[in-house]
């Protein structure tokens, strides 16, 4: 299916990007929902899809509501306020839906299901409500077994890829940025044209304007989302996303410089979490004591190199951007080119 979307002047001059946390979450519900997990994010589904069946959130509203293919039910992405969004601010706005939005895109799922809503569903669809706040704690939870523990390294890509469009905007102009956000997105001066559209895309009672959001999860598609009277966004595959699950180790060498700095035990650990672990982990690959990996971390983190999110009992470190940058000497970490330049893992 091919639409347009057509621009005036003002709709060019409102055009923005913004960064949404819930983005990430739907699509990458969407990632895992799909019968092969698409090559890209195979390692880090790998890594979650245990966390999340042990929290019961591989049956629960969330996935149900997040099918591998068709609707994606448009509450769950409110329209960011700002350039860089907090999940928080996200939730509550997901929180206050009307309960006639809440059933419509519910309606819609249920009639590309057969005609059925999955039994998971049903509470919601009776009672927004009283159900809304039970899906914002359970996104929360998801968002801390699946996402927190790598936003470090998500953000960052995603920071880079607004920079690299703002800055092509810029130097070259709108019309340049638009065109190159994606092989199936083209400008044609009065026009975004999109090819292999799930659905229309029309400005009817829809603000001026048009939000481009970048998103890890999205690859390798543009997702469009209208909903009045916000403004139509435009979810793309951020540049960089080939590069970031390649696993990133410590190299001997920069453990050994950094072990000058932090100390051996420190410097070992900061480089095996390249991916997020536990303590207990850690403890095994390293040899340390639960206690002393402990106490490692916690002057890790209190000097911004890890953080810490808990995954059920148990606590998961990760490093932070930071962190990450002591392992990356030419600083180019998050630069890579889009994945469309790079062959998925």
């Amino acid at each position: 299916m091919r639409t347009e979307l057509h621009f005036s002047a003002q709709d060019l001059a409102l055009t923005r990007f913004a960064v949404s946390p819930m983005q990430e979450v739907v699509t990458s519900l969407r990632a895992l929902a799909r019968s092969p997990v698409p090559a890209l994010h195979r390692r880090w589904a790998g890594q979650v899809r245990e966390r999340l069946a042990a929290a019961g959130l591989d049956r629960g509203r969330l996935a149900a509501m997040v099918p591998p293919e068709g609707h994606l039910p448009d509450f769950l992405n409110p329209a960011p306020a700002g350039c860089s969004t907090r999940l928080a601010e996200e939730l509550v706005a997901i929180s206050a839906t009307g309960v006639g939005q809440v059933r419509a895109d519910l309606d819609i799922l249920a009639a590309e299901a057969g005609g059925r809503l999955p039994a998971a569903l049903e509470p919601l669809h009776r009672d927004p409500a009283g159900q809304l706040p039970r899906l914002a704690a359970e996104i929360e939870t998801y968002w801390e077994l699946a996402l927190a523990p790598y936003w470090a390294r998500i953000s960052a890509v995603l920071a880079a890829d607004v920079f690299h469009r703002s800055r092509q905007a810029a130097e070259h102009g709108s019309a340049r940025m638009l065109d190159e956000l994606h092989e199936t997105v083209r400008w044609d001066g009065t026009a975004l044209r999109l090819e292999q559209r799930h659905c229309a895309v029309n400005r009817l009672n829809a603000a001026a304007g048009l939000l481009l959001v970048p998103s890890v999860f999205a690859w390798p598609r543009v997702l469009t989302r209208v909903l009045p009277p916000d403004p139509p966004q435009l979810v793309y595959p951020a540049r960089g996303t080939a590069a970031l699950w390649e696993e990133r180790p410590g190299s001997a060498a920069r453990t050994d410089a950094l072990a000058g700095v932090l100390g051996r035990s420190r410097a070992r650990l900061l480089a095996e979490l390249g991916s997020p672990a536990s303590t207990t982990e850690l403890a095994r690959r390293t040899g340390l004591s639960p206690a002393a990996v402990s106490q490692h971390l916690t002057a890790l983190r209190a000097a911004g190199l890890t953080s810490a999110h808990r995954a059920g009992h148990a606590v998961l470190s990760a490093r932070t951007a930071v962190g990450d940058s002591l392992f990356d000497p030419n600083g180019q970490e998050f630069d890579r080119g889009t994945a469309s330049e790079r062959p998925a893992p």
